[in-house]
């Protein structure tokens, strides 16, 4: 999937939350906004950005959960802080001219979809990931010099 639909799904998301103050906001502010904050440079979703501070922030669980095919484990408005950084999340509530209180909520309700999508099924950015390492084979021979 396309990092622009993956960015729609997650403003339409936004859009659609019990926040009163997000409901009215433009689809397209929404979606740059967001790519600002989970795209990188290659156009596609920055999942070392939001993989990077699990280790430290006892938040691998969770966000593992969005990676696999199971049930998504849902995020606290704090824990989003906690992954994404007070400056992010402040940049995303100030793109959308909304507070950081709304932006927290929101990305909590929008990101374990989004990254959920991104890494199901067959074309998603996961496979795409395990592509250039090897497979899943290669992952874990990375990973177990990582860890040694």
């Amino acid at each position: 999937m396309e990092l622009m639909d993956l960015l729609k799904i997650g403003a339409s998301l936004i859009q659609g939350n019990s926040d009163d103050t997000t409901t009215g906001l433009n689809l397209d502010d929404i979606t740059s906004a967001l790519g600002k904050l989970i795209g990188n440079d290659q156009g596609s979703l920055d999942l070392g950005a939001l993989v990077g501070g699990l280790s430290q922030n006892g938040l691998g669980e969770i966000v593992g959960s969005w990676l696999g095919n199971g049930e998504n484990k849902s995020i606290s408005m704090d824990q989003i802080t906690d992954l994404l950084g007070t400056d992010k999340v402040s940049e995303f509530a100030s793109e959308l001219n909304i507070s950081e209180e709304s932006a927290k909520g929101a990305l909590a309700d929008s990101l374990p979809q989004v990254v959920d999508q991104a890494t199901a099924g067959e074309g998603s950015i996961m496979d795409e990931m395990l592509a250039q390492v090897g497979g899943p084979q290669g992952a874990m021979e990375m990973l177990g010099k990582m860890f040694r």
